[in-house]
């Protein structure tokens, strides 16, 4: 899961791609038609964080709609408490992948969508994205 760490929270609606599961502290992104969805390992211009959840028995499940998110600025620090691999207070400033909406992967690096910060624990750190909207520096394909 992500939450903000530093920037005040920036709290806009945004409309929701129907048939997608939304947890709260999912890193979101466009899909190309106007909606957002949960990121995934190869997703590339972020708008933000989730706040809120949408799960399959709620109306936003079938209808698009209206979903509130945080969104980030380039310089927002954001913490993940859901890194895959171990991390390390030696991996401070290594860019590292997504494995998913709620999770960093830090062995992957080909994409450079986040990069860690500061160190917390073997599972959890403090990030910078990357790959923003507005500050696309990634490979995303």
């Amino acid at each position: 899961m992500f939450r903000r760490e530093t920037g005040k929270p920036n709290l806009v609606t945004m409309t929701n791609a129907i048939s997608n599961l939304y947890a709260n502290g999912d890193l979101l992104y466009a899909n190309g038609s106007g909606a957002l969805i949960p990121a995934d390992a190869t997703s590339g211009a972020h708008y933000g964080i989730m706040n809120g959840e949408v799960t399959a028995t709620d109306d936003l499940y079938s209808t698009a709609g209206d979903i509130s998110v945080d969104m980030l600025r380039a310089g927002d620090q954001v913490r993940c408490d859901d890194v895959d691999g171990t991390l390390t207070a030696a991996l401070e400033g290594t860019t590292m992948d997504l494995s998913n909406a709620e999770s960093v992967n830090q062995a992957a690096t080909s994409k450079n969508v986040v990069t860690l910060i500061k160190f917390i624990s073997a599972s959890e750190g403090i990030f910078v994205v990357n790959a923003l909207a507005s500050v696309t520096n990634v490979a995303t394909s």
